[in-house]
């Protein structure tokens, strides 16, 4: 664990028997698909992501971060390993939010770098065009690149 400033713990998590009880597997996957409304995904969706991030599989795997505050759960981010590199970045980050009385607070700014500097490669993430985090993303330096398009069968 580490302290930043004296108000948020930052933890990041490899796999997962690292959680600690404050943010255990249902309260992560809980938190998300609450705290990420209206663009949350599905809660087996989220728990498919964690399975992947802790995997140890070829071309799979990645890491949680999580920000705690009194043993409480007010941020967390999930990056994916992509397998792959230079056309499509090393990694996806795939989810990131904090509760809704930390927001304004700089905590989702805190918490993306520091799960940026704990990659090796470029990120990417996909982000709706009415998000309001996206200016936040784009604070950042991240930039758009390409418009996603999906074939649903």
């Amino acid at each position: 664990m580490t302290n930043i400033g004296e108000e948020y713990t930052f933890l990041k998590i490899n796999r997962e028997h690292q959680l600690p009880d404050w943010a255990n597997h249902d309260v992560v996957v809980q938190f998300f698909h609450e705290t990420m409304k209206p663009w949350h995904d599905r809660r087996e969706d989220i728990v498919h992501a964690l399975d992947y991030a802790f995997s140890d599989a070829k071309g799979e795997g990645g890491f949680l971060m999580l920000a705690g505050r009194n043993d409480e759960l007010v941020g967390a981010l999930l990056m994916l390993n992509t397998g792959m590199k230079g056309y499509v970045p090393e990694h996806l980050l795939l989810f990131v939010s904090v509760d809704p009385n930390q927001r304004g607070s700089g905590l989702g700014t805190k918490i993306i770098r520091r799960s940026i500097v704990e990659c090796k490669g470029d990120v990417k993430l996909h982000v709706e065009y009415e998000n309001p985090a996206k200016r936040l993303y784009e604070r950042l330096g991240f930039t758009s690149k390409y418009a996603e398009m999906r074939f649903t069968q």
